[in-house]
């Protein structure tokens, strides 16, 4: 496990301390949001999410970033931790510190376009698993075409990405080790592993994510990259060439 660090939310300055055990849950859930430089959607992230859910709780887990990601955070979370950088290990640190019964992992470039009352009647069935159906923020048409068959995609095979909003059970979650330490496809795997232990009981709603990754390298481009990494990962290549393949090192 990584070293990382808790910064208790203060008026003046931060406190320091070893990333905590597994607690008590003592709010209905908790929204984890692993961040790497993203300040400015961070801001407006943060300021809806207080109006939407207000009995959230909200840690934001920082990797290393160089922007004011983390002055952004504790102005507005519970909650903001510290990590090497890492998705999943950001997230897995998110979750043991969390207070909230289930644990809601959100992107810092999405947004909810649902209240928590939604999410409370979800709460109510005790489910142990879910994710969202996705909308992608651009304008252009192809982005209708592209969500639609991610959520026909995830819908049928029980498999999302983490654009969707997963959600899970929190001491479950625990329990069966959080998120795969990889660098690629944290996402994809859990939910494959969590597909054999229970069929995922999908929040009926809709959560909107960035396009932007779709807009600056091109979409059919993107789209093939995507198809490309998914076949390769389902082919045995491993997250580390994965990565290495989609940052270009």
């Amino acid at each position: 496990m990584p070293q990382s660090v808790a910064l208790k939310k203060a008026k003046d300055s931060a406190c320091a301390a070893p990333a905590p055990p597994a607690q008590p849950c003592a709010l209905p859930y908790s929204i984890v949001i692993p961040v790497l430089n993203e300040a400015e959607a961070l801001s407006q992230l943060l300021a809806s999410l207080r109006q939407q859910c207000p009995s959230a709780e909200i840690l934001v887990v920082d990797g290393g970033s160089a922007d004011d990601s983390v002055r952004v955070a504790l102005r507005g979370a519970d909650q903001v931790l510290l990590s090497k950088p890492g998705r999943a290990r950001q997230m897995n640190l998110g979750a043991r510190a969390a207070k909230g019964g289930y644990l809601l992992f959100l992107h810092a470039d999405s947004q909810l376009l649902f209240d928590e009352t939604l999410v409370l009647k979800w709460i109510k069935q005790q489910p142990l698993w879910g994710f969202c159906r996705v909308r992608l923020s651009g304008d252009h048409l192809a982005f209708r075409v592209i969500e639609r068959a991610m959520n026909i995609r995830s819908t049928c095979t029980q498999v999302a990405t983490g654009d969707q909003l997963l959600a899970v059970e929190r001491e479950r979650f625990l329990t069966e080790g959080g998120f795969a330490d990889l660098p690629l496809m944290e996402d994809v795997e859990f939910c494959k592993r969590w597909r054999k232990i229970s069929i995922a009981n999908c929040l009926p709603a809709t959560v909107k994510t960035s396009s932007r990754r779709w807009e600056e390298r091109g979409i059919a481009r993107t789209v093939l990259q995507m198809w490309g990494l998914r076949l390769a990962y389902v082919c045995g290549v491993s997250p580390q060439r994965l990565w290495q393949f989609y940052y270009g090192r």
